[in-house]
């Protein structure tokens, strides 16, 4: 993981490629024989699925199946495109992911740079359960959670509000403060768990280039500047890119357990619209349209990302 590709590798040969995988096969067959289950799950409930996106060309009934429904071409995309309703869909998506990247993937690099200078065992292994802990809840959970601190009936947030002469807030029903509570309690549950990726990569750093730090008389801080971040550079490339991927998801999850229709126009995503579109209304080809949109852009991000990371900066996922 925490190794990318450095420029282009030579390329071989067809009938070598599949002499030397066959070699490789021969080596290592119980590794290999390990691999199944994974690649049979990816295809059972990966791949094989991936047939009903046809239903988003077609005008799909439920009751006459994929088989016997009309298909209408490219119009469930011609009307997505033309609805009012998905300029503010697609903005929400988009302004929501971008305060997510921005304010939140740089905070498990930090946490794993201060988990990493802490010493003391018997201090650092119940810092990282605590941290790690909220990511074992569903979002049911955490909703109900946040609820209870932030309500305005006895929330224990608006009291302390209250108690200093403040007036409470609306923390569920204020457009103007509930993306920011979506990005707060995904921060809260998400960041200690994201630590693991680079804490492993920070494990593998060369101890030696430290010490040889320290003798320079580098304090901790430029040994963090100049030789973890360096370190860390092609795992936080990676994540990243993979991230970028995911940009149009936006927390999906989340939205829903927590949104109400007085937030709609703040936190309405695309996500959320097609499960209320494709399950709600039982529009199940323009829901369907909408979530290859999804995909294909998410598609292109990643190759994006990847394309002008190799151009500018020599690294890659592939």
């Amino acid at each position: 993981m925490n190794r990318l590709k450095m420029g282009k590798a030579p390329r071989l040969p067809v009938r070598s490629f599949w002499r030397k995988l066959w070699g490789d096969i021969r080596k290592d067959w119980d590794l290999y024989i390990a691999l199944l289950p994974g690649i049979a799950f990816l295809l059972l409930f990966k791949y094989t699925p991936m047939y009903g996106i046809v239903i988003a060309f077609q005008d799909f009934n439920i009751f006459s199946g994929i088989g016997d429904s009309p298909w209408v071409g490219f119009e469930h995309f011609s009307r997505l495109f033309q609805t009012p309703k998905f300029v503010q869909v697609f903005s929400n998506t988009f302004i929501i992911s971008i305060l997510k990247i921005v304010l939140l993937f740089p905070l498990p690099i930090l946490l794993a740079i201060l988990m990493n200078e802490l010493t003391k065992m018997w201090f650092k292994r119940p810092i990282q359960t605590i941290i790690y802990m909220p990511h074992f809840l569903s979002w049911v959970i955490v909703s109900g959670l946040f609820i209870d601190l932030l309500s305005v009936n006895g929330g224990l947030v608006n009291q302390i509000i209250e108690w200093m002469g403040g007036t409470p807030i609306k923390f569920f029903l204020d457009n103007s403060v509930f993306r920011w509570l979506l990005v707060g309690t995904a921060g809260w549950k998400e960041a200690g768990w994201g630590t693991i990726v680079y804490l492993a990569a920070l494990s593998s750093i060369d101890p030696q280039l430290y010490e040889a730090a320290k003798i320079d008389g580098a304090n901790k801080f430029k040994q963090i500047l100049h030789i973890t971040l360096p370190g860390l550079v092609p795992v936080i490339l990676l994540m990243f890119i993979l991230r970028l991927g995911s940009i149009l998801e936006a927390g999906t999850e989340q939205i829903l357990v927590m949104y109400n229709p007085v937030v709609y126009n703040v936190s309405d995503v695309i996500g959320t619209y097609v499960y209320r579109t494709g399950l709600g209304e039982q529009n199940y080809s323009f829901a369907a349209a909408v979530g290859l949109f999804e995909s294909i852009v998410g598609f292109i991000l990643i190759v994006g990302g990847n394309y002008i990371s190799r151009r500018f900066l020599n690294r890659g996922i592939w």
